[in-house]
C-alpha cells in the first residue's frame, strides 16, 4: 500500500511523518541499525510488532525527500494501579533517526507526531525510558513525580512520562514493559 497525504500524521517542508506500512519494514531496520549500531533495537521492533500490544498507525516513520530516515514505536502497555486496577498508556521506543540526518529536527517532528496520532486514538498517558533532557524538552516529565515505576532496570530519572488525559495517572503505579524491552533495558 502505498501513503497518501491523507496517511501523514505530519509534514513539513522537507518531511512527512505518516503510520509505517508493509514496505517500509526494511527501511525501518536499516534506520534502526545505523541509529544504534547494532541490532537489538532493530530486532526489538520485529518482535513488537508480533505482539497484541502493536498497531501500525503507532508506528511512524519519518521520510525525508522520499527516503526514510526516522522511526519511532507506541506499544501499548498495562500501567497497573492500586486495587488492582489496570490502565492502558503507550510506551515510546524505539525511536531512531539515521545518524546523517540528526540535528534536522526529525526526532522532534516523530515525537510530535506521536503524541498528536496517542491522543486522536485516545490514550491517556506515554511513557518513555530513554534520555530525560531530550524528552522534558518535549514535554515529558519525570515519571517519579507521579509515582510511576516500571518492571525496567534504569535509573529513576531516564523513566519520563506524558499525561494525555487528565487523571489518566492518578495515584501512580507501575508501567509493565513487554519482555522485549526489559531484556534490552
Amino acid at each position: 500500500m502505498v501513503p497518501t497525504a491523507a496517511d501523514c500524521v505530519v509534514k513539513t517542508q522537507d518531511i512527512i511523518v505518516r503510520p509505517e506500512t508493509a514496505g517500509d519494514v526494511k527501511a525501518i531496520d536499516v534506520v534502526n541499525l545505523s541509529a544504534f549500531e547494532g541490532e537489538a533495537e532493530a530486532r526489538l521492533v520485529e518482535t513488537m510488532r508480533r505482539l497484541p500490544g502493536f498497531a501500525p498507525e503507532l508506528s511512524l516513520v519519518a521520510e525525508l525527500n522520499g527516503r526514510i530516515v526516522g522511526h519511532v514505536l507506541l506499544t501499548r502497555v498495562p500501567l497497573q494501579q492500586e486495587g488492582g486496577r489496570a490502565t492502558r498508556v503507550l510506551a515510546l521506543g524505539p525511536m531512531s533517526v539515521v545518524p546523517s540526518q540528526s540535528h534536522r529536527g526529525i526526532g522532534s517532528a516523530l515525537i510530535r507526531a506521536a503524541i498528536d496520532q496517542a491522543r486522536k486514538l485516545g490514550f491517556g498517558a506515554i511513557v518513555v525510558a530513554g534520555h530525560p533532557e531530550y524528552y522534558r524538552r518535549l514535554g515529558f516529565e519525570p515519571a517519579a513525580g507521579r509515582a510511576l515505576g516500571s518492571n525496567l532496570r534504569v535509573a529513576e530519572d531516564a523513566l519520563t512520562v506524558l499525561e494525555l488525559q487528565a487523571g489518566t495517572l492518578h495515584g501512580g503505579g507501575r508501567v509493565v514493559y513487554p519482555d522485549p524491552f526489559a531484556r534490552i533495558f
